[in-house]
């Protein structure tokens, strides 16, 4: 991959991030690139605003294009991952939608935290990366501190967002893990 990727982002960190009116720090964080959603992501989120009021700041956010599913080659690859991915609760249309995106866009990283979508995508070439390998990107470009990422990972631990420690243990995690 050369030059500035696009990332594709899904609804689950982009709705966390906004809970905690962290979006600010995703911007930072992904500066000086291409950052789109699927409609079916954008329709996830418009779904969602009734009852989270918070997500408004998502779909108003003027860095987030908005991309449809319309190639034949993108909804191809839309249909190969919701039968992978979509049970019969109907969750995951939005991964199937980052990942269709990111699969037939050049240059683009699926940002996705879901393991599942993850090995769904390994297999077909897509490049994946979760919420916390950004935001350690960004602690080793100097743009975010790791005192900053320590407190957004607790607040997102706080809402419920499932991450591999436990709160207050980012910066031992990411240390362990070689990641900053």
């Amino acid at each position: 991959m050369t030059g500035a990727p696009t990332y594709v982002i899904d609804t689950g960190p982009l709705s966390h991030f906004a809970r905690g009116q962290w979006l600010g720090v995703l911007k930072v964080v992904l500066q000086d690139t291409r950052v789109v959603i699927p409609d079916v992501v954008e329709t996830e989120l418009c779904n969602g605003v009734g009852q989270h009021h918070y997500l408004r700041a998502v779909l108003d956010a003027d860095w987030i294009e908005v991309v449809p599913l319309n190639t034949d080659e993108q909804l191809t690859a839309f249909a190969y991952y919701t039968q992978r991915l979509v049970g019969p609760n109907g969750r995951n249309v939005g991964e199937c939608g980052v990942l269709a995106l990111a699969e037939t866009l050049p240059s683009t990283v699926a940002v996705v935290d879901d393991r599942v979508a993850g090995k769904a995508a390994a297999g077909r070439g897509v490049h994946v990366r979760r919420t916390l390998g950004l935001l350690c990107d960004a602690i080793r470009k100097n743009l975010l501190t790791v005192p900053l990422v320590s407190a957004v990972a607790d607040d997102l631990l706080a809402n419920d967002y499932r991450l591999p420690f436990q709160p207050g243990g980012f910066a031992q995690w990411a240390e362990h893990e070689g990641l900053t």
